[in-house]
């Protein structure tokens, strides 16, 4: 998409609105005044559940993708209390088992393309999208050496020996550069995007999908582990991370250990150190022996962060799937339809993908849309 960066303000734009609600559960109908009283009739409300990269990015593909829709993002954790605020933000794709290999790779690449126009552009710095040079390192061979994303990112090489000097405990790595993307710049940035477009942001909580009923043709669920209560999903599980910001300036090169688990990487205004990975756990606390090791671990790989000040504890639950879903599903109640489109279960590779998997879920929705906009035959007698 030739610079999808670039959202334009349209002439009839209405000013940014942002609401918060303690209404009743199932009472959106004092909204419906306020929200669409100014739309065509033909205009189809889309509601997206979930305000974090996943969800947003969706409603700023929606806004691009489908015609004459409006778009309404309800949450009840907006940046910066996210999971998506405490990513690193780095893009270096995780495997999805249950996803075929070709869809990651084509994922992986629409967000990169998406990032990298962005990064080169005069937004970079109020979206918090730049490029980060370094290395993946392992301390045996990988029994692939060439990943599937080798071709996505700049510069992809094996590294020397000398390089791997600076790592005696470890005999291959990989150099290339990539680009970080910070959620506490990207989702604000992206929020202007969607309030730009005449889009609405709600502040509150939803217990079931089918409050949103008939206040919206549409839902769109991107509400990570929510959907175990909300799609009624059993796959899906935390994956609790603890990392550590510090300040050492002086680290301008990311390094990976290859499992994935030790990491260091540079941002605009601090080193995130990292990390945990911890099945199943719902703690939100920081953990002061879990800090201990992360910041052990990651001296380990570079000796100088001994060195590091004003060290920060942030704690996040990643929403691991085995694959994301991304589906439709039709749900129905008492003769009432609700047209759902799924797109949760990101896990820890989240903003890796999510531009590639939002244009996925913006299709998704656009068909929804041509299907309520089709006339059902009448029967022939």
């Amino acid at each position: 998409m030739g610079s999808s960066f670039a959202f334009p303000l349209s002439q009839d734009t209405r000013p940014a609105r942002h609401c918060k609600t303690s209404f009743g559960a199932r009472d959106f109908g004092g909204f419906q005044d306020c929200f669409f009283r100014d739309r065509p009739m033909d205009t189809a409300r889309i509601a997206v559940v979930g305000a974090g990269v996943v969800g947003l990015s969706t409603a700023v593909c929606i806004s691009k993708l489908v015609p004459q829709c409006s778009v309404t993002i309800i949450s009840d954790k907006f940046t910066p209390d996210t999971t998506s605020d405490v990513a690193a933000g780095m893009l270096i794709p995780h495997t999805y088992p249950d996803t075929p290999i070709h869809t990651q790779k084509q994922w992986f690449r629409e967000t990169f393309n998406h990032l990298f126009a962005i990064a080169n552009s005069a937004e970079a710095g109020d979206a918090g999208v730049h490029l980060v040079s370094g290395w993946q390192i392992f301390q045996s061979t990988p029994t692939e050496e060439l990943p599937f994303w080798a071709d996505v990112v700049l510069g992809f090489r094996r590294m020397t020996e000398a390089e791997l000097k600076k790592f005696p405990q470890y005999v291959f790595g990989q150099a290339f550069t990539t680009l970080k993307c910070e959620c506490p710049a990207y989702l604000p940035w992206l929020e202007k995007r969607i309030k730009g477009s005449g889009g609405w942001m709600l502040t509150r909580r939803i217990d079931d999908l089918w409050e949103l009923y008939p206040s919206f043709d549409i839902v769109v669920n991107c509400s990570g582990l929510g959907s175990r209560q909300l799609a009624g999903d059993a796959k899906i599980f935390p994956v609790r991370g603890q990392v550590l910001q510090v300040q050492a300036p002086w680290v301008e090169h990311f390094i990976r250990d290859g499992s994935g688990l030790t990491y260091i990487y540079p941002g605009t205004t601090h080193v995130t150190l990292g990390g945990t990975r911890q099945k199943g756990d719902w703690n939100l606390s920081p953990d002061a022996e879990n800090s201990r090791e992360i910041l052990s671990r990651c001296c380990a790989l570079e000796p100088s962060l001994h060195g590091a000040c004003n060290i920060r504890e942030k704690v996040g639950l990643r929403p691991y799937r085995p694959g994301v879903r991304l589906q439709t599903e039709l749900l129905t109640q008492d003769g009432r339809r609700l047209p759902v489109v799924h797109h949760y279960g990101h896990g820890s590779g989240g903003i890796s993908v999510h531009w590639g998997t939002a244009l996925e879920a913006a299709r998704l929705v656009s068909e929804c849309v041509h299907a309520l906009r089709t006339p059902i035959p009448k029967s022939k007698l």
